[in-house]
């Protein structure tokens, strides 16, 4: 029984050898670099101005309240020494004050940004995968991988450029 054992998966092993690399030979595979994608995208562009249009005047105002605060703290550090004590104490509480709604204006803007960003990156992301799943099937490959995965590739079979392509105005169905 052992010795038929023995042969049923020795049979296995050669049956399995011979028939991969004739399956191999027909599997039509690429390799994308989904990261490379969405950075060079024009949607990422969009993305970064729609972000800077919708933030822009929350991180001006921001950077003026820094800059007030900042301007209190120079005028407590020249003018201490001839401040009445009264006047002293009214400019640390407004420097303190300001320090604090600026941390939590910095805290809200930043929470807000990602929040925001990681939403306009989401959409981008399932727009990136969409086009490469379009341009696979359109190319007829039968396995596209992202690079992240991989040990190792042939830069043969990465398609980051095609699908890029995709991705831009007037991007058609592929090459």
């Amino acid at each position: 029984m052992l010795g038929f054992k023995s042969w049923l998966v020795a049979a296995a092993v050669v049956a399995g050898s011979i028939s991969a690399p004739a399956v191999a030979q027909n599997l039509k595979v690429g390799v994308v670099n989904l990261a490379a994608l969405i950075e060079q995208s024009p949607q990422a562009e969009a993305v970064n101005k729609k972000l800077q249009d919708e933030f822009g005047p929350r991180q001006r105002e921001l950077a003026a309240l820094q800059q007030r605060v900042r301007t209190q703290q120079e005028t407590f550090q020249r003018d201490a020494q001839v401040m009445s004590e009264q006047e002293r104490i009214n400019l640390e509480r407004q420097i303190r004050d300001g320090e604090r709604e600026f941390q939590r204006t910095q805290n809200e803007f930043l929470e807000d940004l990602n929040l925001r960003r990681n939403e306009e990156l989401g959409a981008l992301n399932r727009e990136v995968v969409q086009k490469a799943q379009e341009y696979a099937r359109a190319q007829n490959y039968d396995l596209l991988l992202t690079d992240q995965t991989l040990v190792f590739h042939s830069t043969a079979v990465d398609v980051t450029d095609e699908v890029l392509a995709l991705l831009k105005p007037g991007g058609g169905g592929g090459q």
